[in-house]
């Protein structure tokens, strides 16, 4: 298991446009009339993050991980529970009702559903004007002007501005909502999923648009996406999130062509391609992601991890270890039906064998079979404990199953929490492993 990340390859000497540092942001769960305080959702768990002038830097990672709620906590659109973030040498977090005022004129979020972030009883024009006049610009002319102005630099007409929302194809209503953005001339803009649900085609509108903004006006962009293919095209930096962490960060270049982290990888290797040259070996992740409720000890990516650490004096194929931890985690889970493969084992049995010849041992075996284990484990201990905990299991005590077989198989990865360790001077990557 991977558990560094690639070294940040700014080297100017200017500061960050933005600093975020240990960034939470939890929810709490509540239980009965009294709503009394049984948990957290973990949404965004402490983040560290750079996004440098006139640089686009991409937040990547699957639906859930909190790449959203970054987002928003750090604009403030939601109350962040910790950490700081800086925005030309000023915490916003401190900032008074009117300091955050001033600040998202310069700071902006497109938003990912960009029809449902329209009021729509006022017309397009309007949308785009209300941030002039929410920052004060009284004069109608000057805003219609500037209206104007960012409807065609956006690809639209003026006469679009008499229309309303609900008159407009998807793409167009994201670059209305960009439009929108823009009207304050801000230095950062927020981009949130900002292709997520239009056509491949007018994804490609909408990308190029954002890149010749970032190319023509020096606009410092921090994209957030699940599709590594607008990161790859756009980015300059990208950071990997996995349930509210940051697991791995570099440079686009480095990230993609040489990954650290195994979650990384897995990314990577699933960006379609055509050509057949560039085609990676798959990666396998077997599970589901955890619920930020509730995340795994340790490395939050081992219940899903295929490459693990095994404990001292064990050295399986990787793929029978996972096979062994998706078991655990199974009945971790509550989720392994023993009585219907029970009940499979004896249909399975051939017909011409009696009740009474029926091996003990046949539900053990379908329950290798099920999990797709070897008949025989290497290690001949190892095996032993794996067969007794599958005892336990057929006997219905998976309390004693799940106890043996956590004792045995135990892998460090679920109990040192890994921290992001940069890279040592002329290196472009590091891989640490926990001793």
């Amino acid at each position: 298991m991977a558990v560094t990340h690639m070294t940040e390859p700014h080297t100017g000497d200017d500061e960050p446009l933005l600093s975020v540092r240990n960034l939470t942001k939890h929810y709490p769960i509540t239980d009965g009339l009294l709503a009394t305080d049984v948990g957290r959702v973990r949404a965004v768990d402490g983040i560290d993050l750079d996004v440098y002038p006139g640089e686009t830097v991409g937040i990547v990672g699957e639906s859930g991980c909190g790449k959203s709620t970054a987002a928003r906590s750090l604009l403030r659109l939601e109350e962040p529970t910790a950490g700081t973030v800086v925005f030309d040498g000023e915490d916003i977090t401190a900032f008074d009702t009117s300091a955050l005022k001033r600040f998202r004129r310069r700071a902006q979020l497109l938003f990912q559903d960009s029809d449902s972030s329209f009021d729509p009883r006022m017309n397009v024009g309007d949308a785009i004007a209300e941030p002039l006049t929410v920052q004060g610009m009284r004069e109608r002319t000057r805003r219609r002007e500037i209206v104007t102005d960012l409807l065609d630099r956006v690809g639209l007409s003026a006469a679009d501005a008499d229309r309303y929302p609900h008159e407009l194809s998807g793409g167009q209503q994201q670059r209305v909502a960009l439009a929108r953005a823009l009207s304050v001339n801000p230095e950062l803009l927020i981009a949130d999923e900002p292709t997520a649900a239009l056509d491949v085609s007018v994804q490609s509108e909408i990308l190029a648009l954002l890149d010749d903004l970032h190319a023509t006006v020096g606009l410092s962009i921090l994209l957030i996406s699940h599709d590594l293919g607008v990161i790859r095209q756009l980015c300059d930096r990208v950071a990997v999130m996995y349930i509210g962490e940051i697991v791995e960060r570099g440079s686009v270049e480095d990230v993609f062509t040489n990954p650290q982290h195994p979650y990384t990888r897995a990314l990577v290797a699933s960006i379609p391609t055509t050509d057949p040259r560039e085609r990676g070996t798959a990666v396998e992740l077997t599970g589901d992601v955890p619920s930020p409720s509730n995340p795994p000890s340790g490395c939050r990516f081992h219940t899903r991890c295929p490459e693990l650490i095994q404990p001292d004096g064990y050295d399986f194929d990787q793929r029978t270890w996972r096979r062994i931890m998706d078991l655990r985690q199974h009945l971790a889970d509550g989720t392994v039906d023993i009585e219907t493969i029970c009940h499979q084992s004896v249909m399975d049995h051939d017909d011409d064998t009696g009740p009474d010849q029926r091996s003990e041992t046949e539900p053990t075996a379908k329950l290798r079979e099920e999990f797709a284990l070897p008949e025989q484990l290497e290690d001949a201990r190892a095996d032993s404990i794996l067969e007794s905990a599958l005892d336990c299991l057929v006997a219905g005590d998976p309390g004693r199953a799940a106890d043996l077989l956590a004792t045995e198989f135990a892998t460090p990865c679920e109990q040192h929490a890994p921290t992001l360790e940069a890279t040592d001077a002329g290196q472009d990557a590091s891989c640490l492993r926990h001793d």
